[in-house]
């Protein structure tokens, strides 16, 4: 098992602000992108990502046959890197879907339009701006 990425007060300060998120998965054919709002994302205590999913099907179909995923996400509205107006992660990981569990029932009461959820577990976060 990975050790656990602590993720920066950086990070959870762009969450906190509005701003698209782009998930990247890939299966047998070439990668596919699908967003969501940084305001979906919900950080778990052992510092995995959760993210509502009601679409997100073709994501769903990679992460089946390859679990690997990537997440880019930012906001202008956190200073960035010398203090750069905006700021963005890059987030590398494993995924996998639950529909099911702790964990979905309680994004359920947060989102209550998912059918299921996006989990994952971070590999690497990175501060790209």
């Amino acid at each position: 098992m990975n050790k656990a990425v602590k993720l920066t007060e950086k990070f959870f300060d762009v969450i906190n602000h509005e701003g698209v998120v782009s998930i990247v998965s890939w299966g047998l054919d070439e990668p596919h992108i699908a967003n969501t709002w940084n305001s979906y994302i919900v950080v778990t205590e052992d510092g995995r990502i959760l993210i509502p999913a009601y679409g997100l099907r073709k994501t769903q179909k990679n992460v089946e046959v390859n679990n690997k995923i990537k997440l880019t996400l930012g906001s202008k509205e956190v200073l960035g890197y010398k203090d750069y107006q905006g700021t963005g992660f890059l987030i590398t990981g494993t995924a996998q879907y639950l529909s099911l569990g702790d964990d979905y029932d309680m994004m359920k009461e947060k989102f209550s339009f998912l059918s299921r959820v996006l989990e994952v577990t971070i590999i690497s976060a990175k501060q790209t701006l």
